[in-house]
């Protein structure tokens, strides 16, 4: 059922989605050039990598000694506007229907955070990774990577049908209101370095 209702949503998300996508890539053409979209390396379904779509929000601007800028001064005005409604996120509809990704899951982060869990916040990867999740509808980048962490393995122990259109209508919800997008001033979240606990 989960992976019928990935295959029909973002089907149907595609095709109603179709013309804003459009929009969006001339709208990074016009301000970032060439390519429009990234792939990044994440972790998926039993830490196994993929690579994950996104429409570009950053430029490639480097410092005097050829290393890339801070985030936030990388970002543009569209990448934040593209960020605060979360349209950089629908190439990632593609990778739903192509099976890397689920619907709902916990979010897939950077593969080199992997070494950093403790054992109970692997299990986070126990289930396919997600566009929006437990922990996205309690906080998103307002909660800290502990806290955030503890919804995640809390939606694998608890993980159901009716639990995952829930999170689908929160998440609309979240999304309209760009609640808990950015944590502090920062562009989304800080690193994560491992908890305390694990040091």
């Amino acid at each position: 059922m989960k992976r019928l209702l990935d295959i029909v949503v973002s089907l149907l998300a595609i095709l109603v989605f179709i013309i804003p996508m459009l929009v969006v890539s001339l709208l990074v053409l016009l301000t970032m050039g060439t390519p429009i979209t990234f792939s990044q390396k994440r972790p998926g379904l039993n830490g196994e990598p993929f690579y994950i779509k996104k429409f570009r929000t950053m430029t490639n601007e480097k410092d005097s000694n050829g290393n890339l800028l801070p985030n936030d001064k990388r970002t543009t005005k569209t990448g934040n506007f593209l960020r605060k409604l979360s349209l950089d996120e629908l190439p990632q509809l593609f990778n739903v229907l192509k099976g890397d990704l689920s619907l709902v899951g916990p979010r897939p982060l950077l593969m080199e955070y992997l070494e950093l869990y403790s054992t109970e916040q692997a299990r986070r990867h126990e289930v396919k990774p997600g566009i929006t999740g437990w922990a996205q509808v309690n906080g998103r980048n307002a909660l800290t990577w502990e806290e955030k962490f503890k919804y995640d393995v809390w939606y694998v122990d608890n993980q159901s049908f009716s639990l995952d259109l829930k999170i689908l209508r929160k998440t609309a919800i979240k999304v309209m209101k760009s609640d808990g997008v950015n944590r502090s001033n920062t562009v989304t979240m800080e690193r994560f370095r491992g908890s305390k606990s694990n040091e």
